[in-house]
């Protein structure tokens, strides 16, 4: 077996980026209202699908499709050639490569994790223009002072998202799907938060692009009680539009999660808001790059841990709703799961609960 927190020695492909994040949804105008009051744009509307994006050039990164309940359904990893489609095409139970429906075109092969989430791997697809966005404010720090006789005057109005930069999800079968990632997609893990026992509670994995500085996390692997979306996130400018997406967001009556501060691992100034179904989205800015070099940290896992400065994690952030179904699902769970025990349920109720 792999060592617990090491890369891959011979992953099937290195992805590139993360393409997109799929979701169902009921009401696509109230998600409509929701995502462009968040900053993103439209990009393409069908009465099935809305498609929404950033300012950089990738075509769209957030798909919504009509469906009859809300949910999460997964989501798109750029990688470099058709060659890795036909590698990722001959693992068990991926479809073969297929055109992309979706804007911009492409083929690509669909696969589903540990955790059953679907992963659409593509290639090819054309870039879009990239849209204007304001320049970052220059700020008069100690020792230089860029901005004279000069105000500070950003736009109140939604924050200009650049782009889509990670997805967190909680899964039962960690190891599983945390090695399913290394081996067949190439993430290397950046840090890893452990529980006392020594065992792995979030890990945050990065791209494997070689000496091109990637993000400290693209996907962050967190252990839960049931699969499911924890939160995604999108870069903007600089920290007044964080403050100012926390602004217009408030002003126009959405919900709040957690925020405003700057995360411990990756660094972050970070806000997060509740869709309309209250899946959690985050505005960011200021993350960490890291080349291949840098190797892995450890570190011990709690609320404290999640943040440098700002108000504690609400114990509700990461609190699963406990519906009876949820209940009947955690019990099969640490059941049957080989990551999942009652021990280990009763250590995160403690440290998160």
């Amino acid at each position: 077996m792999t060592p617990p927190l090491a890369r891959h020695p011979h992953p099937t492909v290195k992805a590139q980026s993360l393409a997109w994040l799929m979701f169902e949804r009921p009401d696509l105008d109230r998600t409509e209202r929701f995502l462009t009051d968040f900053g993103l744009r439209v990009a393409a509307r069908t009465d099935e699908a809305l498609f929404l994006r950033g300012t950089e050039p990738s075509p769209f990164c957030y798909v919504a499709v009509q469906g009859r309940r809300p949910r999460f359904a997964g989501f798109g990893l750029r990688v470099g050639s058709v060659e890795d489609l036909t590698k990722l095409a001959a693992l068990p139970g991926a479809s073969g490569i297929e055109p992309s429906p979706w804007p911009g075109g492409g083929e690509r092969v669909r696969l589903t994790d540990p955790s059953g989430f679907a992963v659409h791997a593509v290639h090819g697809a054309a870039d879009a223009e990239a849209l204007p966005h304001r320049a970052p404010m220059p700020l008069n720090v100690a020792g230089a002072h860029p901005r004279i006789n000069g105000t500070q005057r950003p736009p109140v109005a939604p924050p200009e998202v650049l782009r889509l930069g990670h997805v967190v999800l909680e899964v039962v079968d960690f190891q599983a799907t945390f090695h399913w990632y290394l081996q067949h997609f190439g993430f290397i893990p950046s840090d890893v938060q452990v529980l006392p026992d020594g065992s792995p509670a979030v890990a945050f994995l990065r791209l494997d692009l070689g000496d091109r500085p990637a993000d400290h996390h693209t996907l962050a692997l967190a252990q839960g009680v049931v699969p499911t979306y924890s939160h995604s996130a999108y870069e903007v400018v600089d920290a007044d539009a964080v403050g100012m997406g926390h602004r217009v967001l408030k002003d126009r009556g959405w919900r709040h999660a957690w925020g405003v501060g700057r995360h411990i691992l990756g660094s972050q100034i970070f806000d997060y808001w509740h869709d309309p179904y209250g899946d959690k989205h985050e505005h960011y800015t200021d993350g960490d790059l890291f080349t291949a070099e840098v190797p892995t940290g450890v570190h011990p896992t709690s609320r404290d841990a999640m943040a440098q400065w700002g108000e504690p994690m609400p114990r509700s952030f990461s609190r699963p709703a406990l519906t009876p179904l949820t209940l009947l699902h955690i019990l099969r769970n640490v059941r049957r799961g080989p990551d999942l025990s009652l021990g280990k349920l009763l250590t995160l109720a403690r440290l998160f609960g």
